[in-house]
């Protein structure tokens, strides 16, 4: 349990309150939940947040703002340098009710960074005096598409659970109806229905978290493409560039050098 969480008395007197952490490589960390709204933004390491909407990659300079409330648990990928960010209720309130991927640029990570180091510090002035640009500039913040929604139906909770684990990675629709004794219409009409997004378009989801996670390590971008798939480096960068806006080299430059 969070210090936080511990003493509501100072949660009370601090409009934002922050914690840094560094957690090695595949630490889990429990589900649990909040009564503050909570950015998680990832220093360096990539994590994976799983909450009743669905599992949310938080890659290197990016966040993830979790509502008050909201059970979450989260999976590291590689070493990680957690900095957090827990917001009041009227604050929380300008996030709304839902899990999102933010960007940071290096403003906002510069406002966070410091946050983090005057809550430490007990600069009640300083955070004052922060808080209203680090607000603006979080809602200001583009929302990224790093979210993989997670279904109820048996048959495609087994299938997205193989792709999931990296046994079924090349594998066709056709095949994986098959392994779970299901037609590929009816698994096609399943993902579009349950996940509203196609098989397709929910496994590329899935192997950009794996390509970030290893790019985070220091994976080769040939090898990175090659486990996740792709015959050749310009496909895998194609949808890489599609996903998240950049290519996979100037997303690696970010990460060893934010």
């Amino acid at each position: 349990m969070s210090r936080f969480r511990q003493q509501p008395a100072q949660l009370k007197a601090w409009p934002i309150t922050a914690l840094a952490k560094d957690y090695p490589r595949g630490w889990h960390v429990p589900r649990h939940r909040h009564r503050r709204g909570q950015l998680i933004y990832a220093k360096a390491g990539v994590m994976h947040v799983t909450t009743r909407e669905g599992i949310w990659i938080v890659p290197p300079q990016r966040a993830l703002w979790i509502p008050p409330g909201m059970e979450h648990e989260i999976q590291m990928e590689g070493q990680v340098a957690v900095r957090m960010l827990y917001l009041d209720r009227s604050n929380s309130a300008l996030f709304g009710l839902h899990c999102k991927v933010l960007s940071v640029p290096a403003l906002l990570r510069e406002l966070i960074l410091a946050a983090v180091q005057a809550h430490a510090e007990k600069h009640r002035e300083r955070i004052r005096v922060l808080a209203p640009l680090l607000l603006h500039e979080l809602q200001e913040a583009n929302v990224e598409a790093l979210h993989i929604p997670v279904p109820t139906d048996p048959r495609l909770k087994n299938v997205c659970q193989r792709l999931l684990a990296g046994s079924s990675r090349v594998e066709t629709l056709e095949q994986l109806a098959a392994h779970v004794g299901a037609s590929s219409r009816t698994l096609a009409r399943l993902f579009e229905s349950e996940l509203k997004m196609s098989f397709v378009h929910w496994r590329q989801h899935v192997r950009l978290a794996r390509a970030l996670s290893q790019i985070s390590q220091g994976h080769a971008i040939k090898t990175v493409a090659r486990d996740a798939g792709y015959a050749s480096c310009s496909a895998f960068s194609s949808m890489f560039h599609r996903m998240l806006g950049i290519t996979p080299t100037h997303y690696m430059r970010q990460v060893i050098e934010p």
